[in-house]
């Protein structure tokens, strides 16, 4: 299984984005992105890739113990950027010092029980859309698209929306489908009060 950990944002703070990604989305160059779809965005505290089903059990065990010892915390989605010339985001505000704790517990839980979690550097966001095509012809389109992202980042970047409480954990399969990301949370745990 395709496998990540993350803190999904609740329903009013992904409905307040949205509303203030939709006119982003009809400005010129928006259209040659591929948008991720409302129900995707998440923050991802560590990429596991692939994870045999038979480590679930001791993954699971370590991602309770991480929760069980790191604090609720409050956030909010705010402000705007974009990683090179591929992708589109929104960011994060509020209590990001233990947001940072919390991904880093995990990346050094899930490196304890024999996980290999992505190395990149932790970036609280939620991606919003990304340059290419899923049909190969990636080049062409990121010409197009990277001499707009500033423009569609900076149309974006004083949206700041309500604040909310990052309550839980949650263990996330990812599955591919003709190029696009579909995600299910196969299990959660509540961070501590």
């Amino acid at each position: 299984m395709r496998l990540f950990v993350a803190v999904l944002p609740p329903a009013e703070a992904l409905q307040g984005l949205c509303a203030a990604v939709e006119p982003v989305r009809a400005l010129p160059g928006a259209d040659r992105l591929r948008w991720t779809a409302v129900e995707g965005w998440h923050l991802t505290l560590a990429f596991l890739g692939q994870v045999p089903a038979e480590r679930l059990p001791e993954l699971e065990a370590a991602l309770a113990a991480v929760a069980a010892v790191h604090p609720a915390h409050r956030l909010r989605i705010a402000g705007s950027g974009r990683f090179g010339e591929r992708v589109l985001w929104a960011g994060v505000e509020g209590r990001t010092r233990e947001l940072r704790r919390l991904a880093e517990a995990v990346i050094e839980a899930v490196a304890e029980v024999g996980g290999e979690p992505d190395a990149v550097a932790f970036h609280p966001h939620l991606t919003l859309a990304r340059a290419g095509s899923p049909r190969g012809h990636r080049r062409a389109v990121q010409r197009v698209a990277a001499a707009e992202l500033d423009a569609l980042a900076a149309a974006l970047a004083p949206y700041r929306g309500p604040e909310w409480e990052a309550a839980e954990l949650h263990l996330m399969k990812s599955d591919l489908d003709g190029g696009f990301a579909h995600y299910e949370s196969l299990r959660s745990w509540a961070l501590a009060d």
